[in-house]
Formats: structure tokens, sequence, C-alpha cells
């Protein structure tokens, strides 16, 4: 059952969907842990308010960026559309990118506050970006957590687009960026054209709890950084972890993100006291997610149960405390030599455990096209395609059908299109973790 919390601001529920039941060798437990947050937004948005918030907004300005010029335009025109959804009172700076990192507005190592004066001047800052130079995005987010870390907010957030390879810092510096920078603020990361690594981009996003996508179209990049924005404005809490105890005897085997999108959580674990520990969720408004929970327990005979996990939602204080937010969920495991019981596969789980091998087969695929291997990529793509089909998940299967021709969905017969555009390709690999929601 859902159990609410009552601070001001969104309301947290916690519900869990799992088979308890395990045959008497059995020790996996799986379930699908669904964090709702509701009640918030909109009323703080009638309202005109909304919690504090800081945002450095990223720009490439590489001299890839003048290839084509308009490029550079939309680019410009986005940002200010962005600024444009900048909530009053937020925290705000525009960074030029290249092989260095350079305040654009307001400059000073300060951050500008919004309101119709400061959008107007950072605008106009804005008609003087040109593109010139390299690319070092480790530079763009080491100066936008500097900037960002100089605000007392409740909510720290990037926005980053970039053209191109990261060719001016090598792929450990940037790592090094990315760990120093988790959990400081959270990022969104969008790729222009078809010229940058998309690997680079989903690993920026993906270490930031933010999220990556393409815009193939730079005409599009107006309609997509408004979007971002407004996504933006409306988080409401920052930081949220999973705390995720277990029993003595009792260990978490793997945790990640199933909806919206899949991502890995179990690396990420920090200790919180005896057998719990917390997992980093980022920041949230109105919205809801999965979480697919699989904890290893010991042995027992038939007939006996136990609590496998209990999973709850806090919020970092300062000073190493933390605020309950009061919601949680109870994950059971019951033995049973009731072989019905024990070998049903609980649908939410059946459904998330396929949206999970379809997001790593299309991966797959896609690589071993890339290193010449078709056969291989014929396979593991026509198995995405089945997947796709099984789990109702139509807009990868329309992303699929661009890449491979479909002979029978349900066996997953393909064969590779003989052209594809670049366009295509990296679509299809950027949202291969975009997921459809189980329905309940």
């Amino acid at each position: 059952m859902a159990n609410f919390a009552k601070p001001a601001g969104p309301r947290f529920s916690v519900e869990v969907y799992q088979n308890e039941y395990l045959p008497e060798d059995g020790r996996e437990v799986h379930a699908v842990v669904t964090v709702t947050a509701t009640g918030g937004s909109a009323a703080l948005r009638s309202a005109g308010a909304g919690p504090s918030a800081a945002v450095a907004l990223m720009v490439d300005c590489s001299g890839s960026m003048d290839y084509p010029p308009v490029k550079m335009r939309n680019a410009r025109d986005a940002t200010a559309a962005a600024l444009d959804a900048l909530r009053d009172g937020t925290r705000f700076a525009v960074i030029d990118g290249t092989h260095v990192a350079r305040e654009v507005y307001p400059g000073g190592g300060r951050l500008a506050v919004a309101d119709a004066t400061t959008r107007e001047q950072a605008k106009r800052a804005l008609r003087r970006l040109s593109a010139g130079g390299g690319t070092a995005i480790g530079t763009w987010l080491r100066l936008a957590d500097r900037l960002l870390a100089s605000a007392d907010v409740e909510i720290r957030h990037g926005i980053l687009l970039t053209d191109g390879r990261n060719e001016h810092e090598s792929p450990e510096e940037l790592r090094a960026t990315l760990e120093a920078c988790a959990g400081r603020f959270t990022c969104d990361a969008r790729g222009v054209g078809t010229d940058w690594e998309v690997k680079e981009v989903t690993a920026i996003a993906s270490a930031l709890l933010g999220t990556a996508d393409i815009v193939a179209d730079p005409a599009r990049l107006t309609d997509d950084f408004t979007a971002m924005m407004e996504t933006a404005m409306g988080k409401e809490v920052a930081d949220v972890a999973l705390r995720v105890w277990t029993p003595a005897g009792a260990v978490v085997s793997y945790l990640k993100q199933v909806a919206p999108s899949v991502e890995e959580l179990t690396d990420r674990r920090t200790e919180a006291g005896p057998r719990a520990g917390d997992y980093p969720t980022g920041s949230w408004g109105d919205e809801s997610r999965d979480y697919h929970l699989c904890v290893t327990v010991p042995a027992a005979g038939l007939g006996q149960e136990m609590l496998a996990a209990r999973v709850s939602l806090v919020v970092p204080q300062p000073g190493g405390t933390v605020r309950n937010l009061d919601a949680q969920g109870l994950v059971r495991a019951v033995w049973t030599d009731d072989l019905t019981a024990s070998t049903a596969i609980n649908p939410q789980v059946a459904h998330y455990t396929g949206q999970a091998e379809l997001a790593q087969v299309i991966q797959q695929g896609i690589d071993l096209r890339k290193a010449g291997d078709m056969d291989g990529a014929t396979a593991k793509l026509g198995r995405a395609v089945q997947l796709a089909r099984v789990s109702g998940n139509a807009d990868t299967a329309k992303l699929l059908a661009k890449v491979v021709d479909v002979v029978d969905a349900s066996t997953g017969t393909v064969r590779l299109k003989a052209k594809v555009t670049e366009a295509d390709e990296m679509t299809l690999e950027t949202r291969s973790t975009k997921t459809v929601r189980v329905k309940k």
C-alpha cells in the first residue's frame, strides 16, 4: 500500500510489486518499486513560486559550431528561449564552452538573478557568441560547478549542448570531472547534429542524473531547450535517495532505475548505517519512476517468511543528517512448495526485465554493426525488435525500423538496412534506454 509523506511540497509514495513466493532452495527476491511524487508542482506554478534554484547553461562554441553557420545561430536562439523559461528569482549563468570555459553572463564568478532586465542583458551577451576553438567539456562542467556552488539554493541544475567529440581533454580527465561533480548538481546533455559521440553525452547525463538526447536538426533546439528548462523549473526536491535496508545475511544484488529510462544504480550505493545503503535518484517534481530491486536472501525452510528489504526515501541534510520523506515499501520472501506460486513471474518484474534487455541488445547490436559484424548485429537487433513488440515499446520499435527491415517482429527476424543515416543510428543509440511504463 502507498504510504504518503506529509511535509510541504510534493508528497512521495512507494509501492512494491513482486511475487513474494520462493521455492525451497530459492534465494533471489525480485521486486519493482514505484516511487511517485504528487501534489507539488501544480500548486507552486499557480502561485508563481517554487524552490530556490540555480541553473548553468553551457553552450558549445567550438569551431565546428560554424558548420553550417545556422547551427550557432540556432544555439543562441535556443539558449535565449531557455532564459525566457526561467522562473523569476532563479540564479543563472551562461557559459561559452570551447577548449576552455568562459563566463558569458553575468561574469565575475557570479550568478545573475532572473528577471526581465537580466534576461535581456543575457540575451544581448548571447548575440556576441561566435564559433572558434576546440572542445574540453570537463572545463565547462567544472566552471558550472563553481558557479552553482556559490548559490545557497535548493536545486542546482545544468544544461549542456555540444556538437562534437571531447577532443581536447582525455577520457580520464572527463571521468574525473564527472566524479567530482556527481551529487553536486544535475545536468541534462544534448548533442546537436551528428558529429558528437553518443557514449560521451550519455555518460555525462548518467553521472549527473539528468537526461540525454539527440537534436539532429539544429532548428529543433529551441523547442528542446524550452522543454528542458520548463522541466528543470518543475523540480522541487533535490538529492532524493532510495534507502534500502536488508536484514542480516541478505544483500542487494542490484538496483536499477527501469522507467522512464534504464539507469544502473548498484555501484552508486553509499553506506547509511548497519545493513542500509543509499542510492541517488537526483531531483524530483511531480513524476513517477520505477526501480528494479534484486535481493539475495539466506536459504530458509518451507513455510518460513522474512522481510527481505525495506525501501524508504531520504534527503541528505547539512551535518550528515537526513530528512525522511515518510514513504516506504516492504519486500517480502515466503518459501513454499506450491510450484505454481513459486514459479510465477510478477508482470511488472517480467516487463522491466525485458526492457533492460532491450536497451542492452540495442547497444550491442549497434556496436557490432560499427565493428563490421553484420551477422551478430542482425541477431541482436532482431532480438530488440522482438522485445519491443512484446513490451509495447512503439517508440523504440519505430527507431529500430529505421535501422533494420522487419520481416517478422514476433520471431525477431530482421535484415540490416543497406543504407542507414547517421542521425537514425545515433537516435536509436541515444534513446535505447528509454522505456515504456508497465500497465498496472
